[in-house]
């Protein structure tokens, strides 16, 4: 996927970052991950996010495809946009 026009980036839930560092080095995780307990407001509490983990797909049209806690359809979901990004360059 690096060579694709695709962004993958985390919200943690963890009550400290070091608990959040160390899930980050357990599963050798390589995309952006922010703490949910930013000053400024709860990232959850924005995005409406009642269950972990919540996961959301957005176009390059920044719409919303695909929204829920199924990583399998995300994952199928966000490989047909990144598969018609590609038939569309």
């Amino acid at each position: 996927m690096e060579e694709k026009n695709f962004v993958l980036i985390g919200v943690n839930s963890d009550k400290t970052t070091e608990k959040a560092l160390a899930a980050v080095k357990k599963n050798e995780l390589n995309w952006r991950s922010f703490q949910n307990n930013q000053s400024g407001g709860r990232i959850s509490e924005t995005w409406g996010v009642s269950g972990w983990p919540t996961i959301v797909v957005i176009n390059t049209n920044l719409e919303i495809v695909y929204r829920g806690h199924d990583g399998h359809q995300a994952t199928k979901i966000a490989k047909k946009l990144i598969e018609q990004e590609s038939v569309d360059s």
